[in-house]
């Protein structure tokens, strides 16, 4: 069984004792398999075989022959798979540790499994819908699917699911007070280990990343509204708007007021959304 693949097929599989996939010359496209529960078996070139275990995500590239189905002791393999042509800019995506030629592969976290699963589901939904340009929302939502399996390869420098859980904490509550107990209470870590990993991933500390994201905030908030400066300070967690004023001023150069007049569009008189 080829598949016929324009720019991408997805769906979901629970098979048992039988099922069976042999393509002797591969296929034109791409296949991405992620083995929900169960097990598979994938023989490959050269006497190599590979167990698909619940968690960990296969990437088989064009004209690689394969041989995948059931594994015969568990009988049972639940999998969510795609094939597809990549865009050109996913190259990055799809260089992913060799588990055989051909063949990547790589574990995911648990976490990371549960944020790729609204993306899956959305990618089959929009594959299976005759809506306009359905084709294009199911390609977005797989590569949604292939950037969070991004974060999983060594080879890309991959961010820890808990970092990831801070960060995406942190963009969601900057205006609430944030300290290093409660962000590493977010990750389950211990304070001095939470900052340690913290600053290995991202580069900086807590801290200092919280203020210029903080920052970051305020800038957009000048630039496309016209909401005062105390007001903007407190909306991204400086309680002292003067604080807010001196910090800005220190990390970008100018005054929060400067920096507006600077960007202010004469043909409306004014920044708006």
């Amino acid at each position: 069984m080829t598949p016929q693949v324009h720019r991408l097929t997805v769906g979901s599989l629970t098979e048992s004792t039988g099922y069976r996939v042999l393509r002797p010359r591969g296929t034109s496209d791409w296949l991405l398999l992620h083995t929900r529960a169960g097990r598979g078996r994938l023989r490959l070139p050269g006497g190599v075989e590979l167990f698909a275990e619940p968690g960990t995500a296969t990437l088989i590239s064009p004209g690689t022959p394969h041989d995948y189905g059931v594994e015969e002791q568990l009988q049972h393999w639940q999998i969510e798979f795609s094939h597809f042509h990549p865009r050109p800019e996913w190259a990055v995506l799809l260089d992913w540790p060799e588990a055989a030629p051909g063949v990547g592969r790589l574990v995911l976290d648990e976490e990371v499994e549960q944020r790729m699963l609204p993306s899956w589901s959305a990618a089959a939904f929009w594959y299976r819908s005759s809506q306009p340009r359905a084709d294009l929302f199911a390609m977005n939502a797989l590569e949604l699917v292939l950037l969070l399996c991004d974060t999983a390869n060594s080879r890309s420098a991959p961010l820890d699911p808990r970092i990831l859980r801070v960060l995406e904490h942190l963009d969601q509550h900057l205006a609430e007070p944030l300290s290093v107990p409660a962000l590493a209470e977010v990750a389950h870590l211990s304070p001095s280990r939470f900052a340690h990993l913290f600053a290995a991933q991202v580069g900086t500390s807590p801290a200092r990343y919280l203020e210029q994201q903080r920052i970051a905030r305020g800038r957009m908030l000048l630039e496309h509204t016209r909401r005062p400066v105390a007001e903007i300070a407190r909306a991204v967690g400086f309680s002292e708007p003067p604080y807010f004023s001196t910090r800005f001023r220190q990390l970008v150069g100018t005054t929060p007021v400067r920096y507006r007049q600077d960007r202010l569009d004469p043909a409306r008189g004014g920044a708006d959304a």
